[in-house]
């Protein structure tokens, strides 16, 4: 629906005095042709010579004044109900001016939103965005289902498509329809350029630097990489700076030359003669050629020779009279 709001803000204004109307077209910044923050309580009091206290005054009076006007405009005010209900009641409050004010009108729709006493607007906190709302109790239930959603999101520890963080609470058939909103504004709940959403700490939502980034990489290919072909898919970094990251950054693993996975997936730290070490410590008996070449296999992208190579240090390995391996004791 389209509604022609700087008319409408216009002919609630019109019959105000000079001042007053200056004043309120100046603090929700009504002549502008685009979204701007409307200029505060003190700089308009310096121009006018008065107190920021004053300019308050006539403002909240002006209002006062308009809304009588406003039962001329219900079928406006209907429509900013109706988005808000098919939206669990509440909006970001970015998102709702963006989406029915475009990029002309969201200082108008904030100025009529304002002034009717049907639509509420929540500030912003250390935890969520400022968002409108016409459930004074919307802020509770945004609030509870965010905390569980947290919760829940620290248990399996990963990030999760909208249809998962949905079934990880229980929730009433009429707040389903909310749950898009209740992310939306929330601060500790984000969702990344993948569409997954998980906790804003989380390298997946956030990533920090190159190795965030590399993790990244990492976690959408799903298998190992050279630090070129990372460098490469991050776009932006140099492959040296890339392969210190990786070789630092205990999420990583160097399985092979200049080649990478994540620790994770099951790969074990510690160079071939490290993993052959390993494997024949937890068999805890004497291990065949083949054996040890399979498994080490597993671990470390390298060539068969390269491993028989460190199977065969006697500084280390043993082999006995039937050709099986073990540790050499200290």
């Amino acid at each position: 629906m389209v509604f022609n709001y700087p008319k409408i803000c216009q002919e609630l204004l019109k019959d105000l005095p000079k001042k007053q109307k200056e004043i309120i077209s100046r603090r929700f910044a009504l002549s502008a042709k685009s979204r701007v923050k409307g200029e505060t309580l003190e700089s308009i009091g310096k121009d006018y010579g008065i107190t920021r206290e004053r300019v308050r005054q006539i403002e909240e009076d002006g209002i006062s004044r308009i809304k009588p006007k406003l039962k001329k405009y219900q079928k406006v005010f209907q429509y900013f109900a109706k988005y808000l209900k098919s939206n669990g009641n509440l909006k970001k409050e970015d998102v709702l001016l963006n989406q029915l004010g475009g990029s002309k009108f969201q200082n108008q729709i904030f100025f009529l939103l304002t002034i009717s006493d049907q639509f509420k607007k929540f500030s912003e906190n250390k935890e969520l965005h400022s968002f409108w709302t016409i459930n004074p109790d919307s802020s509770t239930l945004a609030q509870k289902f965010i905390n569980s959603v947290c919760n829940k999101l620290n248990k399996v520890n990963q990030s999760l498509p909208l249809k998962d963080v949905v079934s990880l609470v229980s929730l009433q058939p009429s707040q389903k329809k909310a749950v898009v909103s209740f992310l939306e504004i929330s601060k500790i709940i984000q969702k990344n350029p993948e569409g997954l959403f998980g906790l804003k700490n989380w390298p997946e939502i956030n990533p920090r630097g190159v190795k965030d980034r590399a993790f990244l990489v990492f976690k959408k290919e799903e298998k190992p990489l050279h630090f070129t072909e990372v460098t490469n898919l991050i776009g932006s970094a140099l492959p040296q700076t890339v392969h210190n990251e990786l070789i630092k950054d205990p999420r990583f693993v160097l399985v092979g030359r200049g080649i990478y996975a994540l620790k994770e997936w099951g790969y074990e730290e510690g160079d071939v003669k490290d993993v052959i070490f390993k494997i024949l410590k937890e068999a805890q008996k004497p291990m065949r050629k083949e054996e040890v070449l399979e498994k080490v296999l597993k671990q470390r992208l390298v060539k068969k020779n390269t491993i028989l190579l460190n199977l065969s240090n006697r500084k280390y390995f043993l082999r006995d009279s039937q050709g099986k391996y073990t540790i050499r004791e200290a």
